[in-house]
């Protein structure tokens, strides 16, 4: 799945309750203790099923094997990266400024210094909501919790968007995929 380098600017998604904030803040404290075995599974997941994100990393990009990107030091220490990110995110449901802050911060650093489709943030999105339920299924069985969740990672995508739309993100043609 490739995007067309579009960036998607939807209304507003759905807002998280507080309900959402609580019950998203529980699930995750098991899933960050496990940060790193967490943060494999889903880039593995990610590259095996999307191999053209793999573009955007030189340091993986010909990794074809799931055992030889699971010993990869470099591709774990992004898997901590992005769970770090993301339990910035959780820690701030409750403060705006600061999630507007690590969202411009990210925004910007994939769009103008990666130079990374912003479509790849919905498919991770979807993986990562795809990998914790399987992982965690004592935590993210129940269909609220993954609904809490799916809103969440909407909002991760809108906002990509929004950054994206803001620093005005022009995909780069004829890139080597």
């Amino acid at each position: 799945m490739e995007g067309d380098g579009d960036v998607e600017l939807t209304l507003s998604p759905e807002t998280l309750t507080e309900e959402d904030v609580c019950v998203i803040q529980d699930t995750w404290r098991p899933v960050y203790e496990n940060r790193e075995n967490a943060g494999v599974a889903v880039l593995i997941r990610f590259f095996g099923n999307f191999p053209s994100a793999k573009q955007y990393f030189s340091q993986f990009r010909d990794m074809q094997d799931p055992e030889e990107m699971r010993q990869s030091v470099q591709l774990k220490k992004h898997a901590v990266r992005v769970m770090t990110t993301l339990n910035s995110l959780v820690e701030n449901l409750r403060d705006a400024d600061k999630l507007n802050t690590v969202f411009s911060q990210m925004g910007k650093s994939h769009a103008l210094r990666h130079k990374v489709d912003p479509v790849y943030f919905k498919i991770l999105a979807g993986v990562i909501l795809e990998v914790l339920v399987e992982a965690f299924p004592q935590c993210f069985s129940p269909a609220s919790v993954q609904g809490a969740w799916s809103k969440l990672m909407g909002v991760l995508y809108w906002q990509m968007n929004k950054v994206y739309a803001e620093v005005g993100w022009e995909p780069i043609k004829n890139s080597a995929k």
